[in-house]
């Protein structure tokens, strides 16, 4: 069912008309543009008492919102940094706050992964590398998809030894993508690319592919590839959260996906989840499970890749805390 915000925020638009409409949709983020999209497409018709109540939710809301921030600066450092974490936030705050002009790599954000990869194609992997590291991680293991499996695992482990990027290096990647980024003196070395980031990337690739990059990555250096392998977390390592965690992330996963998700799990994961529901929604899920027809890999991992997200969410925000894999160091 789609989320209720998102219906709301799509009739809204609607009702303001073609030009008001598209001054907001210039200040919204690529995903965001797409869901509203998709949402406004697939809309017919409204009722008018819906479309009142949208309207005036709206304009309760915004009358009760004040403008005044006494110090803008910070007050952008502090949002960014909760709704991103500190490592995602803060090249991205020194960019704003220095008004470095990021339209180049921004403008990525806004291809599909088909049309980035073949306009990286012919581009050497350690630039396309150093380029990719800026996007989000979906969006990457989408473009490395599109890519011929050589080219795929020699990106993926430059990703992998990526150990920052100089601002002298962003002002050379402005000139890759037409002279669109400008990194400038003042701005701090991007601790871009990495392990974490390989592991990242790899994680929203789906097995087949990710078995092969990391045996390409193992046969150039087997420690790489098993320290990837420990910041990887899989479908599988859900059972390496506790009860809570586990409950946490149940609560935000519709049932319907956690039936398609859970037809590629092990007994140990699916007994695992089984225990941390209700009895009846225990039942509910096994007659489910037991219903259910033949569902294709490619439908199970895209589902069980949502529920990452999830996992993930809620570990950036220190909600949960991924087990397993991985040192067990301070840093």
């Amino acid at each position: 069912m789609e989320d209720t915000g998102i219906q709301d925020a799509a009739i809204f638009l609607m009702s303001l008309g073609e030009e008001e409409a598209a001054e907001v949709f210039k200040h919204l983020s690529p995903k965001e543009v797409q869901r509203l999209g998709e949402t406004i497409a697939r809309t017919r018709s409204v009722s008018r008492e819906r479309v009142d109540g949208v309207i005036e939710k709206f304009t309760q809301e915004a009358a009760s919102q004040s403008l005044l921030v006494s110090d803008t600066d910070n007050y952008v450092r502090a949002v960014l940094k909760r709704a991103l974490g500190e490592d995602k936030a803060g090249l991205l705050i020194d960019r704003i706050l220095q008004g470095g002009d990021v339209t180049g790599i921004e403008s990525l954000k806004w291809m599909d992964p088909l049309s980035v990869a073949e306009l990286l194609r012919n581009e050497h992997p350690q630039i396309m590398a150093a380029i990719l590291v800026h996007l989000d991680f979906e969006q990457v293991a989408g473009v490395l998809k599109n890519l011929p499996a050589r080219m795929r695992n020699e990106v993926m482990l430059r990703v992998a030894t990526l150990e920052g990027i100089q601002p002298t290096a962003l002002k050379d990647l402005n000139e890759v993508l037409f002279k669109v980024l400008a990194g400038g003196d003042k701005v701090r070395k991007a601790s871009l690319g990495g392990v974490k980031t390989a592991a990242e990337i790899i994680n929203m690739m789906g097995t087949q592919i990710e078995t092969t990059v990391i045996d390409a990555i193992r046969e150039h250096d087997a420690d790489l590839a098993q320290k990837i392998m420990d910041k990887m977390f899989t479908f599988e390592d859900l059972t390496k959260l506790d009860n809570p965690a586990v409950q946490m992330v149940l609560k935000e996963v519709s049932s319907d996906a956690l039936v398609i998700a859970l037809k590629g799990a092990t007994t140990e994961l699916r007994e695992l989840i089984l225990s941390n529901m209700s009895s009846r929604a225990a039942e509910s899920l096994r007659e489910d499970l037991e219903s259910r027809g033949p569902v294709r890999l490619s439908e199970v991992e895209a589902q069980q890749k949502e529920i990452l997200k999830i996992v993930r969410r809620l570990s950036d925000e220190g909600q949960i805390v991924l087990g397993g894999g991985g040192d067990d160091g301070f840093v």
